[in-house]
C-alpha cells in the first residue's frame, strides 16, 4: 500500500518524504479533512487490483464531496478527480459500463486509491486543480508551458517612481498592470511608454548614485529625475499620466498632451511642441501593437479551443482596461478521446490555480460545470467572476477571432510535430539506434581564456526544444587548467549524471516506453560539441558511473576550416575518424540546429556571468555592509574607489555608519589596519 496518507492540517503527507519538498500544500480554501484512516484501508485484502479494488474502497466511502486519487503498482499517480458525492462517483469505475479505452486502461492499472473530503464541491474543484498541477497524473488533462505572466510595474516606494517589467509575487509597493501575453509584448510597451512619458527604467541603486544624466535622457527617453533635470512635481505628473494610460484612460491622456502641444505651438515654442508630438506618436505606437481594442470589454480573458487529430490548441486573449494585451497558444496534454468541452473545462481550472482572474471570462463553447467553475473562481478571487459563451455582438466577434487564431496555431503545431517526428526517426536511422529518441541533450562550454567558464545543456524532444529543461553549470573546480575544455566537460558530465542517478536512479532500457507517458528525465542520446578527445573524456565518465549502456553519446566536431556542413560525427561504435553526412541531409540540418542552440545558450550564460563579475562592486565583498549602507557610502563618496581611500573619521561621517562598521570597511581596504 502506498505510504501517502492525508492528515488534518491541509497538507497531504508522504511518510517516506525526506524533506519539505515532498509535501503538497493545499490552499486554505480547499483544506481537506481526513478520510479512511490506516486501520480501515489496511482491512482491504492484499492483491486486489482494478475494479475489484475500487469496489472494496466504495464500501468505505461517504456520500460527501471530495477528491480521489488513483495509483499504479509503482506508486505513481494515475488520475486525480473530484466528486460531489464520492461514493457514487467512484462506484462508476467499478461497474465497467460505458468505459472508454482510456478509462478501462486506467482502472486496470489501479493498485491503490486515496481520498480526502471537502466541505463543498467548490473546494473539491479547487483542490483537484491544485493536485493535478502538482502531481501531473498521466490520465488527466495537463496544462503545459505554465510560466507566470509578465506585468508592468510602476513603483511607488521611491522619490521618482520607475517603470519595470515584473514577474512573480507582487511584493513591491506600486501599481501592477497586466497580464501581458509575453515578455516581448511588455518590452515593446515599456519602450513606447519611455518615449511617451519619459519615466526612468534604471535600478534604484543606479538612480541614487547618478551625478549627471545618462544616455537615455540625451535621446529623450527619460526625464532624468535622478539629477533633478525635471522637478519632482513635474515628474509626478508624468507618472500620473502613465498610470492613467495603463488604466484605460488613454483618450483623456492623449487629449491632454494634444492640448499642451497646441498651446506650445501657439506660443511659438516649437521645440516643446515637437516633444509633445513625439509623445503622442509613441502612444499611438503602443495602441497600434495591441490589435483589437474593444470598446465594450473592459476586463476579460477570451478562450477558444480547436480540437482535431488528437491535438488540442487553446488560444487565450487578455483584455485589460479596454486594451488588448496580447495572446498565447497552449497545447495541453489530453487523451484524444476527450471532447473539446472536457479539455477546455479541465484547462480553465488549472489555468487560474495560481493566476489572478478577470471579472469576465468569454468561451467559444459551453463547458461542463460552467456555473460551478464560475462560483469557485469567484470564491477564490473575492469578487464576482462571470463565465459567458457570447452569441452575438462585439464579444462574439472577439471569440470568433480567438477561434481563428486557435485553428491557425493548431495547424502550425501539427506541421511542426510531424516534421520533428520525421527528423527524430531519421536521426535514429542515421546513428543506428534501437529506438527513436524521446529526449536528446546537447552540451557545450563557453569561456574566454578559461575565465567565467560555463557549461550549457539544452534539451530537444518530439515537441522541439524543451526550454524548461535547460541547465547551466558554472565551472567550479580549481584543479582545471584555464581553457581545458576536456576538464570542463568532465566536470559537467560528472555533476549532471551523478545528480540524475541520485534523483531518478538508473534507467531500465529493457522496458518499452509508453509514448504517452511524461517527458523522460533520462536522455536517450547526448550530443557533445567536440571531437574524439571530448568523446574520450565523456565516455570515461559514463563508464565510471556505470551508465555507458544507458545513454548513447555522440560527438559533433567542426569540419575542415570550421565550415558548417562538413561536421564529423563520432558515435559509440563508429571508427576513430568518424564520418560525415551529405551536405543537404535533413538530419545534418537538424543536428546543426541543436548544436547552434546549445552554443547560443552556453554563450548567453557565459556573458551573463561575465557581466555580473564586471559590474561587481568591491563593497559587496565586505561583511556587514548591506544594500542600505552600501547606498549611503556611494551617495556620500560617489564611487567605491573613493570609499577605499577614505579614512575612518570620514567613514563615520556617513549616515548609518558607526565606528565599528567604519573600522570593518577601512580594514577591508587596508590590510595593515593603520589609520
Amino acid at each position: 500500500m502506498n505510504g501517502r496518507v492525508p492528515n488534518d492540517g491541509g497538507i497531504l503527507y508522504d511518510e517516506n518524504a525526506k524533506d519539505d519538498d515532498d509535501l503538497i500544500e493545499v490552499p486554505d480554501a480547499a483544506a481537506p479533512a481526513p478520510i479512511l484512516d490506516w486501520a480501515e484501508t489496511s482491512a482491504i485484502p492484499d492483491g486486489l487490483r482494478g475494479a475489484e479494488l475500487i469496489q472494496a474502497f466504495v464500501k468505505l466511502l461517504p456520500n460527501s464531496p471530495g477528491v480521489y486519487r488513483m495509483f499504479n503498482e509503482a506508486g505513481d499517480v494515475l488520475y486525480v478527480g473530484k466528486a460531489r458525492n464520492l461514493k457514487k462517483r467512484v462506484s462508476n469505475y467499478a461497474q465497467g459500463r460505458l468505459h472508454s479505452n482510456r478509462l478501462a486502461k486506467m482502472v486496470r492499472e489501479t493498485a491503490h486509491m486515496e481520498f480526502v473530503t471537502t466541505r463543498t464541491e467548490i473546494e473539491a474543484l479547487l483542490l483537484e486543480a491544485n493536485l493535478i498541477k502538482r502531481l501531473r497524473p498521466r490520465f488527466n488533462v495537463l496544462l503545459r508551458d505554465d510560466k507566470s505572466f509578465p506585468y508592468i510595474l510602476v513603483t511607488g516606494d521611491s522619490r521618482a517612481p520607475a517603470l519595470y517589467k515584473h514577474r512573480g509575487a507582487r511584493s513591491r509597493k506600486g501599481n501592477y498592470f497586466g497580464p501581458f501575453a509575453s515578455a516581448g509584448a511588455v518590452g515593446r510597451t515599456i519602450n513606447s511608454l519611455q518615449r511617451a512619458f519619459l519615466l526612468r527604467t534604471c535600478t534604484d541603486s543606479v538612480f541614487e548614485s547618478r551625478t549627471r544624466p545618462c544616455l537615455l535622457h540625451q535621446i529623450k527617453r527619460c526625464a532624468a529625475p535622478c539629477t533633478h533635470e525635471v522637478s519632482d512635481a513635474d515628474y509626478a505628473e508624468l507618472v500620473t499620466e502613465a498610470r492613467d494610460f495603463l488604466s484605460g484612460k488613454s483618450q483623456a491622456v492623449k487629449a491632454t498632451i494634444a492640448a499642451a502641444m497646441s498651446e506650445a505651438s501657439d506660443n511659438l515654442d516649437f521645440e516643446r511642441a515637437a516633444l509633445y508630438r513625439d509623445r503622442l506618436a509613441a502612444l499611438s505606437h503602443v495602441q497600434s501593437h495591441q490589435g483589437i481594442n474593444p470598446a465594450g470589454v473592459e476586463e476579460a480573458d477570451v478562450f477558444a479551443i480547436h480540437h482535431e487529430g488528437g491535438v488540442s490548441c487553446i488560444q487565450v486573449f487578455f483584455f485589460r482596461t479596454g486594451q488588448n494585451w496580447g495572446n498565447r497558444a497552449y497545447f495541453p496534454k489530453a487523451d484524444p478521446t476527450l471532447t473539446s468541452a472536457e479539455v477546455l473545462s479541465a484547462f480553465l481550472a488549472q489555468f487560474y490555480d495560481d493566476k489572478p482572474c478577470p471579472r469576465q471570462i468569454l468561451l467559444c463553447e459551453t463547458v461542463e460545470e460552467q456555473e460551478l467553475l464560475g462560483e469557485a473562481l469567484s470564491e477564490k478571487s473575492g469578487y464576482k467572476v462571470t463565465i459567458l459563451v457570447p452569441q452575438r455582438g462585439e464579444k462574439k466577434d472577439l471569440v470568433d477571432h480567438a477561434v481563428a487564431n486557435a485553428r491557425e496555431a493548431h495547424g502550425r503545431k501539427l506541421a511542426e510535430t510531424a516534421s520533428q517526428s520525421r527528423l527524430l526517426d531519421g536521426f535514429a536511422t542515421t546513428f543506428k539506434l534501437e529506438r527513436t529518441p524521446r529526449r536528446i541533450e546537447i552540451y557545450d562550454n563557453s569561456h574566454i581564456m578559461g575565465t567565467n567558464a560555463v557549461g550549457g545543456m539544452v534539451v530537444a524532444g518530439a515537441d522541439g526544444f524543451v526550454k524548461g529543461q535547460y541547465r547551466k553549470f558554472n565551472i567550479k573546480s580549481t584543479d582545471i587548467t584555464p581553457g581545458d575544455d576536456f576538464g570542463m566537460m568532465k566536470e559537467v558530465m560528472t555533476r549532471r549524471f551523478s545528480r540524475l542517478l541520485k534523483e531518478e536512479g538508473k534507467p531500465d532500457r529493457s522496458i518499452e516506453t509508453n509514448e504517452d507517458s511524461a517527458f523522460p528525465a533520462w536522455p536517450d542520446v547526448i550530443l557533445i560539441d567536440g571531437g574524439q578527445g571530448q568523446m574520450t573524456a565523456v565516455r570515461a565518465i559514463l563508464k565510471e558511473l556505470d551508465i555507458e549502456d544507458c545513454v548513447v553519446a555522440i560527438g559533433v566536431a567542426k569540419g575542415v576550416d570550421r565550415e558548417a556542413g562538413r561536421e564529423r560525427f563520432f558515435p559509440p561504435a563508429g571508427s576513430r575518424d568518424g564520418f560525415t553526412l551529405p551536405p543537404r541531409d535533413p538530419v545534418l540540418y537538424f543536428i546543426q540546429r541543436m548544436r547552434d542552440e546549445a552554443h547560443r545558450f552556453a554563450i548567453g550564460s557565459h556573458r551573463a556571468r561575465r557581466k555580473k563579475e564586471m559590474v561587481k562592486n568591491p563593497l559587496d565583498e565586505i561583511g556587514g555592509i548591506g544594500p542600505t549602507r552600501k547606498r549611503a557610502l556611494l551617495h556620500h563618496f560617489g564611487t567605491a574607489k573613493a570609499v577605499s581611500r577614505a579614512g575612518i573619521n570620514d567613514l563615520i561621517a556617513v549616515e548609518g555608519i558607526s565606528e565599528a562598521v567604519a573600522r570593518i570597511v577601512y580594514d577591508h581596504f587596508h590590510e595593515d589596519g593603520a589609520k
